[in-house]
């Protein structure tokens, strides 16, 4: 019966897969990303869970209102890349060597 003894290996370690996705769930919301642009002028910090927690404007990019828009979005696009990258990268850690590409943000 070593395909049974298999099968229960198979059934614990899905347990286990359980039990990492459900922790990693829980701490999402809680990790935090930032990102600013090279001059300084803007920083953002978004959440696990894609949602903006902070947004920092210095004065002097007000004047310009295209290029504060467009180093915002750049900002924001950064810090959401690297909250999915870290996404991405847990998702592979507990899925292991199974091969399955598990959906993200």
């Amino acid at each position: 019966m070593a395909g049974f003894g298999d099968l229960m290996k198979i059934m614990a370690h899905a347990k286990e897969l359980q039990a990492q996705a459900a922790q990693f769930k829980e701490e999402l919301p809680k990790m935090e990303f930032s990102s600013a642009t090279a001059n300084g002028g803007i920083s953002v910090t978004v959440g696990g869970d894609f949602t903006v927690r902070s947004i920092s404007i210095a004065p002097e990019m007000l004047n310009d209102k295209a290029f504060l828009e467009s180093e915002l979005q750049n900002a924001l696009n950064s810090a959401f890349g690297s909250a999915r990258t870290a996404m991405q990268e847990k998702m592979r850690e507990v899925t292991g060597g199974l091969g399955i590409d598990l959906p993200t943000f």
